[in-house]
């Protein structure tokens, strides 16, 4: 298993924020420097859309580029129109770059429903998609996908996320159950898993095989009790730290690492340690994140 990064560590999200990040080449360059050998494309535009260009700029600094991020409103039907040409506009550029095979990495157009967004890390079923909505839900993921599929000839996976929805361990058992399993894989990410209120520890037992994609984020349970008796809304829960540095909140690294090493998962490990633009001190996170990992013997 290989470790990469992404640009959320450093505060490149796909919300409409205040705040600076850095630009890309700070952030490449610092990936670099501390060990990581490859990264996530981050929001459009953030890093060069130039296949040629962007090509550079990554082997410069011996970094694979591993996936893309799309956030597709997928329960919404007149969304999906969109979705799949945004999805297949990432697909293109990453096949023209990547030495690996990429993923699609789609995920609901999170932080867009207000009462997702309040409730993050205390979603109730009543918050949750309809029968119809979830049928909807499903199209739009399947469509997608197959879009990927056919035209670049790359696979999807989908990222629960909290402040969206497929964010609870229900939600997720539903939308992998009512999904094409040889179409559409699972992107574990562990700190969203356990902030929305479950234990990575158990999707082996219920999604093992779906697990295509790994991101490695923990979750300070401490911030994350306060969040849910303050009542906190998504992004006031990240700027607070809900998305802590690894080893220093609750995910099991050690057990999650000897799970992937049993089913022989040869993929990539993503650190991603979620911070608002200009928030904390990235690089030193991130360094501290790899070194942690290499302490335990990944």
């Amino acid at each position: 298993m290989k470790i990469a990064n992404a640009p959320c560590s450093w505060g490149v999200l796909e919300f409409n924020l205040q705040g600076k990040s850095p630009d890309y080449s700070q952030v490449l360059d610092e990936m670099h420097a501390i060990g990581y050998r490859g990264t996530e494309l981050g929001d459009w535009g953030f890093m060069p859309t130039d296949p040629t260009q962007l090509n550079d700029e990554l082997a410069a600094r011996k970094l694979t580029l591993l996936g893309a991020f799309v956030p597709v409103a997928l329960a919404d039907a007149e969304a999906h129109i969109a979705g799949e040409t945004s999805a297949l506009k990432h697909a293109r550029l990453l096949a023209d770059v990547c030495g690996d095979l990429p993923f699609i990495v789609l995920s609901d157009d999170n932080g867009s429903v207000e009462q997702r967004t309040e409730n993050a890390g205390r979603i109730r079923p009543e918050y949750g998609l309809t029968k119809e909505q979830w049928d909807t839900f499903v199209k739009g993921v399947h469509r997608i996908a197959q879009a990927v599929k056919d035209e670049m000839g790359l696979r999807t996976v989908f990222h629960h996320h909290c402040g969206g929805y497929v964010e609870t361990p229900d939600e997720v058992d539903t939308l992998m159950k009512r999904t094409d399993p040889e179409l559409v894989g699972l992107c574990i990410d562990t700190g969203h898993y356990r902030f929305g209120g479950g234990n990575p520890l158990d999707i082996f037992e219920k999604h093992g095989e779906r697990i295509w994609h790994v991101h490695f984020k923990d979750c300070d349970p401490e911030i994350a009790d306060i969040s849910r008796s303050e009542g906190w809304d998504y992004f006031q829960s990240v700027g607070k730290g809900v998305f802590c540095e690894l080893g220093k909140g609750e995910v099991d690294f050690p057990a999650f690492i000897s799970e992937l090493q049993n089913r022989k998962y040869d993929g990539w490990i993503v650190v991603e340690q979620d911070v608002l633009p200009g928030m904390g001190s990235p690089y030193e996170s991130a360094k501290r994140n790899f070194n942690y990992l290499k302490s335990i013997g990944l």
